[in-house]
């Protein structure tokens, strides 16, 4: 019995129709519909749905000139700014698949993408060329395309710059032929059970299933072509990408694009242009709501405000929303869904510590976590497992790992929950490993391996401990070698040379043994429960 679906009022939809259209086709859709509207505005200036589309055009013509065709890879290293939302429908439209880059990788993780993904393209910020170009020979790129958000195009042997490469195409782009149903759009890279990061294959019904799924579940706060949204979460993060960069564009939008999450800066765009959405994580609000000034920005103008990426602490939304006026509606998702598959409704009660309801056409339960078989009953903790149309195709190269995860339909989340008698779904913990560090998923194998490359340890095992900024912070537990008076500072300065930085542990632990079982395996949970008390 689905419970969650009595809470539905009847103009919202249970069960959604997906077209069967690509992502590309969406986008013409919009600009046909709000050609003139902005679509993006960035640091004062504004593209407009005509103007975006022109751009999009003028990118993949120039990269059908380079030679990329249907199904090859290009990545995408960038902040938010215009020029990611023009190279990831350019790459889209030229049938390629776009591969999402945090721009705070180092050498051997950016390494390890780019040759997984098989990518022979890269659009980067130039800053980060010196990283690229560690790595460039190891890999299959031969095309680099450099952005500066500046506006200019500096001089680089190695790349192209952004606007030269837009101005290269003097035709109009080939069409290409995309199944929506089969063909991938977004390789999204997460952490799995073998600790090597995978390729989540998502194809363009996927993505759109789910902005189709977040506007039905929105839509009664959704005025079509007249919403702003603040856009500060990152776009290669599988969140940004649609609740920012994809919802927008389908609902006509303003796209108010930051590169950074800066507190002032972003009080101060919330006071001048006045968003009426702002998706964000709980340390974004944490720092809103403990500035001295909060309450003179206006943050009112804000309907609403999505939560998402990591648990919201209870007393943070109730002190939220009684400075701001603002209502926050945390929500729960993994790339695996791409990502959103629940959230609080505003339409039926929202209960605070929830995750709320099944967003339309998803089904979940919980299941046992033994076997995953046996479906338990309300309020009985095991795992949550998920099925829907925004559900992943599988992991890229990784036919085992999609196995594991798949099964029957049902996505495997790893994530460990319960479910109430109203069918609200409340996250209790991770069967998998994860940290997530101020949004960030941290995998403490990536940590550790590092760590243990150290000639000075021992042993190591990497934890999440509870903090009440970030959520969690990164806590690495060291045996030292016999002899070595290696220090604190000088594992983590080793760590911020090998680690993005926030990966990097801000709490190190020496001890003289680590605990056990009996055949020798590390007892992860007691650290870890001993590191929170």
């Amino acid at each position: 019995m689905k419970r969650w679906l009595e809470h539905y009022p009847e103009h919202i939809s249970k069960e959604i129709t997906i077209p069967d259209m690509s992502l590309s086709d969406m986008l013409k859709q919009s600009v046909s519909k709000f050609q003139n509207n902005t679509a993006i505005h960035f640091y004062g200036k504004e593209t407009t749905y005509k103007e975006l589309n022109n751009l999009v055009d003028a990118f993949t013509a120039a990269l059908q000139d380079k030679g990329i065709k249907k199904g090859d890879r290009a990545a995408i290293m960038l902040p938010n700014c215009p020029q990611y939302v023009i190279s990831y429908y350019g790459i889209l439209q030229a049938g390629g698949i776009v591969t999402q880059l945090n721009p705070m990788l180092v050498g051997k993780e950016l390494e390890y993408i780019l040759n997984d993904s098989g990518a022979e393209t890269i659009v980067i910020y130039e800053p980060l060329l010196p990283v690229l170009n560690q790595v460039m020979d190891n890999t299959f790129v031969k095309h680099v395309i450099k952005v500066n958000i500046e506006g200019r195009d500096a001089t680089d042997d190695m790349a192209t710059g952004f606007q030269s490469f837009l101005k290269s195409a003097n035709k109009r782009p080939v069409e290409v032929d995309i199944n929506p149903r089969e063909d991938v759009a977004v390789l999204q890279y997460t952490g799995g059970t073998t600790g090597r990061s995978k390729g989540v294959m998502l194809t363009h019904r996927n993505l759109l299933a789910n902005i189709m799924q977040s506007y039905e579940f929105f839509k009664d706060t959704i005025n079509i072509g007249k919403e702003r949204y603040l856009s500060v979460i990152p776009l290669f993060h599988v969140y940004g990408m649609t609740s920012c960069m994809n919802l927008t564009i389908y609902i006509g939008a303003i796209n108010i694009l930051l590169p950074r999450f800066d507190l002032e800066e972003v009080l101060e765009t919330i006071k001048n242009i006045q968003p009426t959405s702002f998706p964000g994580v709980p340390t974004m609000y944490i720092a809103l709501i403990n500035h001295p000034k909060v309450n003179e920005y206006g943050l009112n103008s804000m309907e609403i405000c999505n939560s998402g990426s990591a648990p919201m602490p209870v007393e943070i939304l109730r002190s939220f929303e009684e400075r701001t006026g603002a209502k926050i509606v945390e929500g729960y998702g993994l790339s695996e869904a791409s990502p959103t598959t629940h959230c609080n409704p505003l339409f039926a009660t929202r209960k605070p510590g929830s995750v709320g309801i099944g967003v339309p056409s998803t089904d979940y339960k919980i299941v046992d976590l033994a076997t995953g078989n046996k479906e338990l009953p309300a309020g009985e903790v095991g795992e949550i497992i998920i099925k829907g149309p925004q559900v992943m195709k599988g992991y890229w190269n990784m036919p085992d790992e999609t196995d594991l995860t798949l099964r029957d339909g049902w996505l495997y989340t790893g994530d460990i929950a319960y479910m109430d008698e109203d069918g609200y779904l409340y996250i209790v913990d991770r069967k998998k490993d994860l940290i997530i560090a101020s949004g960030y998923n941290v995998y403490p194998r990536d940590v550790e391996e590092v760590l243990y490359e150290h000639p000075s340890i021992q042993e190591a095992v990497v934890v999440g401990v509870p903090d009440p900024y970030r959520g969690e912070t990164v806590k690495a537990v060291i045996v030292l070698k016999d002899g070595s008076n290696c220090t604190k500072e000088e594992l983590i300065s080793y760590c911020r040379a090998n680690l993005s930085a926030y990966k990097v542990p801000r709490i190190i632990e020496f001890r003289k043994e680590l605990p056990k079982t009996g055949v020798g395996k590390i007892l992860r949970r007691k650290l870890k429960e001993e590191s929170s008390q």
